[in-house]
C-alpha cells in the first residue's frame, strides 16, 4: 500500500514537473535553428536602400561568394568607395539646405549619424576625409546573422555557379531594413531543396538534383 501510495505521488511530481517545463518546450529550438533572429548592428546599414532601391549587387559587397567558400564581410574600404563622398542621406542635405535659407547662411557640411560611426571607426575626419591622430582605426564589429553549426560544411560556391539566387536562402534581402534570418537552415530544409533544386534557380533553369551523400556536408 505505501509503494502505491509513492508512485502516485512521485507520478503526480513528474506530471506537474512536466507542465511547468511546456512553455520552455515550446520555444526550444535545435542548434543553429535561429530563424526570424534580427539583431542590431553596430551600423544601421539598410540592404533596402542598397540592395533595393540602388540596385546594387549583392557580391559588390560580398565578394567572396562566387569565389570562396564564405561570402565574407566587406572591409570598411568597401563602404568609402562611395562614401568618401556621400556623407549624408538627401533628406538630410535638404533640411540643412533649409535651415541655412531661413537662417540666412550658406548650408554647413551635413554627416549622418550613422557615417559618423563608420569614418570614427576608420580614424578619419570626416570633414577633410584625413587621418585622425587623436582617433585608432577599429574593425567595425558586425554581428553574424545567418550560421549553419560548425559540424556542417557549407561552401557557396557551388550554389552560386548553379545559379541559386541569394534570395533562395536569405530571404528578400533587399527589401529588409535590418537584416534577419529567414529560413530555418535546418539539415531537412537544405535537403528539400537539394532533392528538388529548381524553385531556387532562375526560371527556365534546371539542374540534376544535388547529392544528398551525408559526406557532402559532414566530412
Amino acid at each position: 500500500m505505501r509503494q502505491r501510495a509513492l508512485t502516485l505521488v512521485l507520478a503526480v511530481a513528474v506530471a506537474f514537473a512536466l507542465l511547468a517545463l511546456v512553455p520552455r518546450l515550446r520555444s526550444l529550438r535545435l542548434p543553429g535553428y535561429h530563424q526570424g533572429y534580427e539583431p542590431a548592428q553596430p551600423i544601421a546599414y539598410s540592404h533596402r536602400l542598397h540592395a533595393g532601391e540602388l540596385g546594387m549587387d549583392c557580391r559588390y559587397c560580398h565578394a567572396g561568394a562566387d569565389e570562396s567558400r564564405h561570402a565574407g564581410i566587406p572591409p570598411a574600404s568597401t563602404c568609402m568607395s562611395c562614401h568618401r563622398l556621400v556623407k549624408a542621406t538627401r533628406a538630410q542635405v535638404r533640411a540643412e539646405e533649409l535651415r541655412a535659407e531661413e537662417e540666412g547662411r550658406q548650408p554647413g557640411p551635413v554627416v549622418s549619424p550613422e557615417l559618423a560611426k563608420l569614418y570614427d571607426a576608420l580614424a578619419l575626419d570626416p570633414a577633410t576625409m584625413t587621418p585622425d591622430p587623436g582617433t585608432t582605426p577599429r574593425p567595425i564589429q558586425w554581428l553574424r546573422v545567418t550560421r549553419v553549426p560548425d559540424f556542417v560544411w557549407f561552401d557557396h560556391r557551388p550554389h552560386e555557379a548553379a545559379g541559386v539566387a541569394c534570395q533562395s536562402c536569405h530571404g528578400p534581402v533587399e527589401t529588409m531594413e535590418r537584416v534577419r534570418q529567414v529560413e530555418s537552415v535546418s539539415m531537412g530544409w537544405c535537403l528539400d531543396c537539394h532533392r528538388n533544386p529548381d524553385p531556387a534557380l532562375p526560371v527556365g533553369t534546371t539542374i540534376a538534383a544535388a547529392s544528398t551523400d551525408c559526406a557532402t556536408c559532414h566530412f
